[in-house]
């Protein structure tokens, strides 16, 4: 039978995330022993065990929430559901002691879906692949694709129908740029048709362009449509208009709504009508 680690590795050959549970402190009673460890896939599908009953329960559930998150934790339980303690969460158990897990996320920083695999989406991958995140490359060019480089998952695919076959993780990013303007429309569209939640979808384009794709869009969803997260034109307003300048602007935009931070200039921004329209959402 395979060991965690076993798993651990197999799961990792297959793009799989996952959270490895091992309890790393405990005091008094309880169902388990320091160092015992649970393996938790996104379906909630486990291996090993941390001890059973609620602890077991709710350390699933915590690590499937993780997952999604992509975050380590630490966290400590009171196995008694008639007491409160200042620093432990409370689970309904009877064994009175305490017991700590701690939650490490197994799994790439973050996918990225890359449509288009001409210059600017293979200078991205070259940028992107060092910072550990899974790159899904999709093109309809056959060529193209074949000389594509740093990509994890190369798709020969009509871009919309690969969405629509496939879907887009929740939480991940999604970057448009097709050789053809009516390609990236469809891209953004089955994504909003679909009601997918990516966290980013970044769209390569002129504000000529944008301006046209606004205005088809808000005629076929409505003036309400949500693009908070779509960033057009992409990037960080870092100037130069090379494939690798961009590219830089791109990962650089990623890494900031990645981390949380704010007080950067996206190029989005620099578009004083979509800006009115995104910040007033």
């Amino acid at each position: 039978m395979n060991t965690i680690y076993e798993k651990i590795v197999d799961f990792k050959a297959k793009n799989m995330d996952m959270v490895l549970v091992t309890a790393i402190d405990k005091t008094g009673e309880g169902p388990v022993e320091i160092g015992k460890k649970m393996l938790v896939l996104e379906t909630g599908e486990s291996f090993g065990t941390v001890g059973g009953g609620a602890l077991e329960f709710y350390a699933t559930e915590k690590a499937k929430d993780l997952i999604q998150k992509r975050k380590h934790l630490t966290e400590k339980y009171l196995l008694d559901k008639g007491k409160v303690i200042v620093d432990a969460k409370t689970l309904p158990m009877v064994c009175g002691g305490t017991v700590t897990l701690f939650y490490e996320f197994l799994g790439v920083r973050n996918h990225v879906y890359i449509f288009g695999a001409g210059h600017v989406g293979q200078a991205l991958a070259n940028v992107l692949k060092p910072l550990n995140f899974h790159l899904t490359v999709i093109d309809d060019r056959k060529e193209v694709l074949s000389a594509f480089k740093n990509g994890d998952l190369k798709v020969f695919s009509n871009f919309a129908s690969f969405i629509e076959e496939n879907g887009i993780k929740e939480g991940s990013y999604v970057v448009v740029c097709t050789p053809s303007h009516i390609n990236d429309y469809h891209v953004i569209n089955k994504i909003l048709e679909l009601k997918l939640k990516p966290i980013y979808i970044g769209m390569l384009c002129s504000p000529e362009k944008l301006k046209d794709y606004l205005n088809k869009t808000y005629e076929k969803f409505g003036k309400d449509v949500d693009l908070s997260n779509f960033y057009s034109p992409i990037g960080l307003d870092l100037g130069g208009g090379s494939p690798e300048d961009i590219s830089i602007s791109i990962t650089a935009e990623i890494l900031a709504i990645y981390h949380e931070k704010t007080g950067h200039k996206h190029m989005r921004e620099v578009n004083h009508e979509h800006h009115i329209y995104w910040k007033n959402k």
